[in-house]
């Protein structure tokens, strides 16, 4: 490379210059060099001072053309050549030469070298080189798919904008009944489809699979409100399940109804207003409570639950007749939600 570095010299020092950063750049590259020195040789090859500006990572660097590194003096100048770290990502590396024209030759090379170590420095020690997240289904499929190999996974995170360096950045899973599985960051609340949607437990991008999982899980513990469903929340969070998730293990496809939930849904065949007020009574503090919650008189809510118990078999006005209730409707729940 120095030789035919040379050779391009003669015919053409632009040229020539340019096979020499290239150069410069590899062995640097090869060594595996930090951040400092990457700046150190743009500014030292550009003769002016160079500075690498990422504020999302909090990395600020700028070198003197004499090789000593120096603190950031204000703001870059507009007009001095810059590089971005991704495609179409802010200006994060400058050259500080001030030029109506644009950059040289030479220059445009030194950036493009430099960024460019730069980001597989940043993507070796500090994750993904920050820049706009790509909204790719497949990259989403494929971090939360328990069965790709973890190089995979992990790559697709990265290039979906997850943080996979960051011990501490957190990821929930959300799997919605009527739209593609999402990938949110743990924090303030995030905006979700409308329907019914399970979210899954915080976990670091590599455990994302793991959230899926419990994210489905609790999407079967979802209601719509409807007469099948009339009770629980249209959105509910695999952390606030608790042991109750156990019994989504235990109801699965094609297995026999416990003989409490074909009690229940004898009954609910019997009258329009069963299911409904059954989920009231499970599921509030007391029976005037319960009458509230349908909209009826409380001694309406005394028949209809004399009728209801002759149908189930067990009174539900006691503490273990509500409890053996509410493990009725969610079983039954949970079987119309596979």
């Amino acid at each position: 490379m120095k030789e035919l570095a040379g050779r391009l010299a003669a015919v053409d020092p632009d040229a020539g210059a340019a096979v020499a950063v290239i150069a410069y750049f590899d062995r640097l590259a090869e060594t595996r060099a930090g951040l400092e020195a990457l700046v150190r040789g743009a500014a030292v090859l550009a003769g002016c001072p160079a500075r690498l500006t990422d504020e999302e990572r909090r990395v600020r660097v700028r070198v003197e053309p004499d090789g000593r590194r120096t603190d950031l003096a204000g703001a870059p100048e507009p007009g001095w050549p810059c590089a971005p770290l991704v495609p179409d990502g802010p200006p994060a590396l400058w050259l500080e030469r001030a030029g109506s024209d644009g950059p040289s030759v030479v220059d445009a090379v030194i950036l493009e070298r430099a960024s460019a170590a730069v980001r597989s420095v940043l993507d070796r020690t500090r994750g993904r080189a920050p820049g706009p997240p790509v909204d790719d289904p497949a990259l989403v499929e494929t971090v939360l798919d328990a069965g790709a190999p973890l190089p995979a996974r992990l790559h697709a995170a990265r290039r979906l904008g997850l943080d996979t360096a960051d011990p501490a950045a957190r990821y929930r899973a959300v799997a919605a009944a009527d739209g593609p599985p999402l990938i949110v960051a743990d924090g303030p609340p995030p905006v979700l489809p409308a329907g019914r949607a399970g979210v899954g437990t915080a976990v670091a991008a590599v455990d994302l699979p793991r959230s899926w999982s419990a994210a489905r899980t609790a999407l079967r513990f979802t209601s719509d409100g409807g007469a099948r469903e009339p009770g629980g929340p249209p959105v509910v969070h695999a952390d606030e399940l608790g042991g109750v998730a156990l019994l989504a293990g235990l109801v699965v496809p094609g297995a026999e109804p416990a003989p409490d939930v074909r009690a229940v849904r004898a009954a609910a065949a019997d009258a329009p207003w069963m299911l409904r007020t059954l989920h009231a009574v499970a599921s509030t503090a007391s029976l005037r409570a319960a009458a509230a919650d349908v909209s009826v008189h409380h001694s309406t809510l005394q028949d209809r639950l004399t009728h209801a118990e002759h149908l189930l078999g067990w009174s539900v006005r006691t503490p273990q007749g509500r409890f053996r209730l509410q493990l009725a409707l969610t079983m039954h729940q949970l079987m119309d939600n596979q």
